[in-house]
């Protein structure tokens, strides 16, 4: 995964997915633990992610800046499915399910 070194604070770009694999969402958050026990839950039930029961991690970046993380999300956002996935690849050829890296802090 990509780290910056600078920076007091932690902030994560994350991509979840389906149980499928069908589904790709990307966000931004500061807490990454909190973030994807709340989409475990569906705390928002009318929500993109809870319609498509999109709660599986599959990639992340850790930044120390919130632009950083915010820039780059914008442009992972803009992008093909196809390059999502060749980005995700990357670090995680078979798409596996990385929850359980973060489920000691729920």
């Amino acid at each position: 995964m990509i780290e910056f070194s600078k920076g007091i604070y932690t902030f994560y770009i994350y991509i979840l997915t389906n149980k499928n694999r069908s589904v790709l969402y990307t966000g931004v958050t500061g807490n990454l633990h909190k973030r994807l026990y709340q989409h475990k839950i569906k705390k928002t039930p009318s929500s993109f992610t809870a319609r498509y029961n999109v709660e599986f991690l599959i990639y992340y970046e850790k930044y120390n800046w919130i632009h950083h993380a915010i820039e780059r999300e914008k442009e992972i956002k803009s992008w093909s499915r196809i390059k999502k996935l060749e980005l995700i690849r990357e670090v995680n050829p078979n798409l596996e399910f990385l929850n359980y890296l973060f489920e000691h802090w729920f």
